[in-house]
């Protein structure tokens, strides 16, 4: 608990599931923006006056005429009318926008918190509050990877900017179990196996990431083979122990699956050892697991079968945001016998 006081933990707890589900979409809409190919549509950062979306037709031009000096046009969409730009402009202005409202609204409520509770009690959420800085830093950073000398940004920067944001939602929903959470499990398994088992997760979101940031679910569009072979037909599986690896669209691909039958695997070793020790404490948790596991991997091949189609890819990336949470929530329930969390 962060206060002796109920009513303000419950506001508290009120606020941070609110705040989970705004990055939740957060994530969703920047998954839309990439697979739209918006995400470079406006080339300026504008802290804020970036606030408003152009408001005549001269603002119009004067985003229209930024966004014709980038290799995207020159190279990609030189014949793109003002109709089609102002689709992309504002997939990429409602992202940008909700970043600042997920700012705000994190902020604000924080402020009105440590003058109820002691700051020492919140300096975890100071923290996701620098996170949540950072997180705009690191999404101009990426922009700025795709505005010179190529027509898409950097799959590694997007690769960051992703994993922070999974990183700070996973925090969020950690500090609203610790309030919401009331028992202390004892009928427990070895941290280590729930803590590797995110790792996975985040591992393999970060494969994903490479995967949309080179629109590597555009080829190979088959399953379970990756078309004639288990292993991509254009390479070398010598390839794989080279760094190169990670920007290449086929082996990058085929990193992805294999991760994602290492994944399963882990699983049903998970499930096997909770059931066959009689983990009764974990049942529900590994359950609810092994649901959004296999819904994951069902989305994910039906995301390879039709092309990386816009709606099956968000299905996938919005499965994601819930399998995240799920692996956050087994592993809470697995360190409260073993952590301390009163504070």
């Amino acid at each position: 608990m962060y206060s002796e006081n109920i009513k303000v933990n419950n506001l508290i707890s009120i606020w941070l599931i609110c705040m989970f589900w705004i990055i939740s979409a957060m994530i969703v809409v920047g998954g839309l923006t990439r697979l739209t190919d918006s995400g470079l549509s406006i080339t300026q950062w504008q802290l804020l006056s970036g606030f408003l979306p152009p408001l005549n037709n001269s603002e119009w031009i004067k985003y229209f005429d930024l966004y014709k000096e980038i290799p995207e046009f020159k190279l990609q969409n030189y014949d793109m009318t003002m109709q089609e730009f102002k689709v992309i402009f504002w997939w990429e202005w409602a992202h940008r926008f909700m970043g600042r409202l997920i700012g705000i609204a994190f902020l604000i409520p924080l402020i009105y918190f440590t003058f109820k509770i002691k700051f020492k009690k919140l300096i975890n959420f100071y923290f996701i509050f620098g996170l949540i800085c950072f997180q705009g830093f690191i999404g101009w950073y990426m922009v700025r990877s795709g505005l010179i000398d190529r027509v898409d940004v950097s799959h590694f920067r997007l690769s960051i900017h992703l994993l922070v944001a999974f990183f700070i939602l996973s925090l969020i929903f950690w500090n609203y179990l610790k309030i919401k959470i009331k028992n202390n499990f004892e009928n427990t398994i070895n941290i280590i196996f729930p803590s590797s088992f995110l790792f996975l997760i985040f591992l393999q979101i970060t494969i994903g990431a490479f995967v949309s940031g080179m629109d590597a679910g555009k080829i190979y569009n088959s399953w379970p083979l990756m078309g004639n072979s288990i292993f991509p037909n254009d390479n070398s599986i010598v390839n794989l122990l080279k760094l190169s690896a990670f920007s290449d669209p086929s082996l990058v691909q085929f990193i992805h699956r294999k991760l994602a039958y290492l994944i399963g695997l882990f699983y049903l070793f998970l499930l096997f050892y909770i059931y066959r020790n009689k983990k009764t404490d974990l049942y529900k948790s590994v359950n609810i697991l092994g649901f959004f596991i296999i819904l994951q991997i069902v989305l994910g091949i039906f995301t390879l079968l039709y092309g990386a189609q816009i709606i099956i890819a968000s299905m996938h990336q919005i499965s994601s945001i819930f399998l995240v949470a799920s692996c956050v929530y087994f592993l809470f329930i697995n360190t409260r016998s073993n952590l301390q969390l009163s504070s």
